[in-house]
């Protein structure tokens, strides 16, 4: 093809792409942007180890811990708020908000560690001289 012919083409031929629209398309398997709650996070990092996109970072420290999480890296799988246990993560079904440089959408959170809870003091069993059953009701006399 001559060159004078395909710039010919190019210039008054009109444009030859599709106009991107405004928000992409969810995927199927979308399940939602991650959201945080640090007032229920107890810092146990089990999110962190079920991301597999590493969107999720954890770092801790003796009084706190650092949270983040970059959506821009996130697949939307679901994991990390299947296996929190305390509920501190949710996601929502919108359509994730558009960003143009790395790392815009990031959130870090500092938190500072909750202490665990207290486990139930083990049941004593009764004095040598109690009666570990109460008598029956209406007794025989």
């Amino acid at each position: 093809m001559n060159i004078l012919t395909m710039l010919w083409k190019n210039l008054w031929g009109g444009s030859q792409t599709l106009v991107f629209p405004a928000r992409p398309a969810e995927g199927k398997g979308f399940r939602g942007q991650v959201h945080f709650n640090p007032e229920q996070c107890t810092g146990c990092a089990i999110c962190k180890f079920r991301c597999t996109s590493r969107a999720i970072e954890f770092k801790g420290g003796k009084g706190e811990f650092t949270w983040s999480y970059d959506p821009g890296q996130c697949t939307f799988c679901g994991r990390c708020v299947e296996g929190c246990k305390t509920h501190a993560l949710s996601q929502d079904a919108e359509c994730p908000p558009l960003y143009l440089t790395i790392h815009e959408l990031k959130n870090v959170y500092t938190v500072a560690r909750k202490a665990p809870a207290p486990r139930p003091a083990p049941a004593a069993p009764p004095a040598a001289g109690e009666n570990a059953e109460p008598p029956a009701a209406g007794g025989a006399q």
